[in-house]
């Protein structure tokens, strides 16, 4: 009976191994989001982000969830602006079920070009893919 017991409170002290290391990642990840967010932030001024960076180092549980349920928001839209942003404007381009045609679809790429959204090098890739060119 010795032995069940034992292999029962080993089992339990591994669980909670897990379940605390899991949770000390979490908080991690969740540390550096909050501290991304800070320098990501246009509108925060020097005095602001060195006030949530004190409050960061000297309270860093409450400090999260505080800024999480203040500027939540905030940092949703904050890395939705970089995600599109980051994504280059070929991959923003998609061609309307209306243009079946190469030569619709081209024309569109040359407007999206003379207005400066893709570069020369994009035009080209889309008029190649247009004409059903792999290069």
């Amino acid at each position: 009976m010795d032995a069940v017991n034992s292999a029962w409170d080993a089992f339990w002290n591994i669980a909670v191994f897990f379940f605390w290391g899991f949770a000390f990642v979490a908080y991690l990840f969740a540390i550096i989001g909050v501290l991304a967010d800070i320098f990501r932030d246009r509108k925060l001024n020097g005095w602001a982000k060195a006030l949530w960076l004190i409050f960061l180092i000297f309270v860093p549980f409450l400090t999260v969830l505080v800024y999480v349920i203040a500027r939540g928001r905030g940092m949703v839209e904050r890395l939705e602006d970089i995600q599109q942003s980051d994504r280059p404007p070929s991959e923003t381009y998609a061609p309307s079920p209306a243009m079946d045609n190469p030569a619709s679809e081209i024309s569109r790429a040359k407007e999206l070009m003379d207005a400066g959204v893709i570069s020369a090098g994009e035009f080209d890739a889309l008029k190649n893919k247009a004409l059903g060119n792999r290069y």
